[in-house]
């Protein structure tokens, strides 16, 4: 009975000093996780399982580690306060993904960022098209920034043809058309080689194409 009252007293004990620890780190802990601030969760998180299941052990001996973390979150929150340099060393620089309605292959290749990974956050956002996009960010956090092009909002969503240069022939079947058609209409517009058409998108008539840039 001993064994489990020291349990409860443990859960309750770490519950309170993980508690006291993230306020301590500041509330951009709470809504926003970078690279670091998620590294500094997961070893909590591993911290405080280990002090419950070792009831045996002394409690300070798992408290000391916590500490220390809130200790190091809290010189490395002031010094990124007072240097942009170690900031970007520690969380990185956003990254442009769009930049003036042109999609950047070369940014979105180096951070391993997909055009799947793309279209996803625009329909968080509740953009559904594309064109209607004039910048987009990626943050630090991982989050996508977007600025719209100022025109109006269409009620169709972005149905792509062409990513990475494959046809997407689901795509081409949700509009009732065929590859055939598809190498023709870009024909027409000077586009001989799929290959070359990182993302090509097709919507009231009018085609969206944008080329794959030079590899770096």
């Amino acid at each position: 009975m001993n064994e489990y009252l020291l349990i409860t007293f443990r859960t309750v004990a770490i519950y309170v000093v993980i508690l006291l620890i993230f306020r301590a780190m500041g509330k951009k802990e709470l809504g926003q996780l970078s690279v670091v601030d998620l590294v500094v969760s997961i070893m909590l998180a591993e911290m405080a399982v280990l002090a419950v299941e070792n009831p045996k052990d002394p409690f300070f001996r798992h408290m000391l580690p916590m500490l220390i973390l809130m200790i190091i979150q809290i010189v490395l929150a002031y010094v990124t306060l007072k240097s942009k340099k170690f900031r970007n060393l520690l969380d990185g620089e956003p990254i442009i993904i769009i930049n003036k309605g042109k999609i950047d292959e070369n940014a979105m290749r180096k951070h391993r960022y997909n055009f799947d990974d793309l279209l996803l956050q625009l329909r968080g956002k509740d953009i559904r098209n594309i064109t209607d996009v004039e910048f987009a960010i990626l943050e630090t956090t991982g989050e996508l920034s977007v600025l719209k092009k100022e025109k109006k909002k269409t009620g169709t969503m972005t149905i792509p043809l062409i990513l990475d240069g494959v046809i997407q022939e689901a795509s081409l079947e949700r509009i009732n058309e065929t590859n055939f058609w598809l190498r023709q209409q870009l024909k027409k517009r000077g586009y001989d080689d799929i290959q070359n058409i990182s993302f090509c998108s097709y919507e009231n008539g009018q085609f969206y194409i944008d080329l794959i840039d030079e590899r770096k």
